[in-house]
């Protein structure tokens, strides 16, 4: 054997010990296509009006956005954004609403159209429309996490505006907000594939 091919301990040169290499382009690889498995379904869903409720307030699961040809009725269940308000802020900052497409970054409501402009709503310790009271809308004092919770003062729905509802004792709804505009309203409500909690 010739001494110009002995290998010498530490060589690196050999064959046998050289370092594995790694695929240069595997962290974008990976990277790309986590995106496509988290954002493909995302895009379909959201092109076919399709949402996922996580809040008690409805039942959990598939709902689907369907469009309205008429104002909002009392009665409807509605997909609503609500308005860029203080009130909504310290909602948001409280974790009451869930992160979502809507102005401000927030999800959309799902709530039950409980009185519409014109009707008068007074907020006591539940909620009375027009000297009936509304089914299922005892109002707390404080919230899940024992903080302080202030009702709406009550007073007539101006024009252009819903009173939201919805059946949950603990939701938060117009008996906390007051009534919201209307413009919000992306269309009614459909479950699609859902389940109580």
């Amino acid at each position: 054997m010739r001494r110009g091919s002995e290998h010498k301990p530490g060589d690196q040169s050999h064959p046998s010990r050289r370092q594995p290499t790694r695929p240069r382009y595997a962290a974008p690889t990976v990277i790309t296509i986590s995106v496509a498995v988290v954002g493909v379904p995302i895009a379909i869903a959201w092109i076919g009006n399709l949402r996922i409720n996580l809040t008690p307030s409805e039942p959990l699961g598939l709902w689907r956005i369907e469009p309205m040809d008429r104002a909002a009725n009392i009665g409807d269940l509605i997909f609503i954004c609500p308005p860029q308000t203080s009130v909504f802020a310290a909602a948001r900052d409280r974790g009451y609403l869930r992160a979502g497409l809507c102005p401000a970054w927030v999800a959309p409501l799902i709530k039950m159209v409980a009185a519409t402009s014109g009707q008068h709503v007074t907020v006591t310790t539940s909620v009375v429309i027009d000297n009936r009271p509304l089914a299922n809308s005892n109002v707390r004092a404080r919230d899940g996490a024992g903080r302080p919770l202030a009702p709406w003062s009550g007073g007539t729905i101006p024009p252009g505006h819903l009173y939201l509802h919805s059946p949950l004792t603990g939701s938060y709804d117009s008996r906390y907000f007051g009534p919201v505009p209307e413009t919000g309203v992306l269309g009614r409500a459909r479950p699609i594939l859902t389940f109580d909690p």
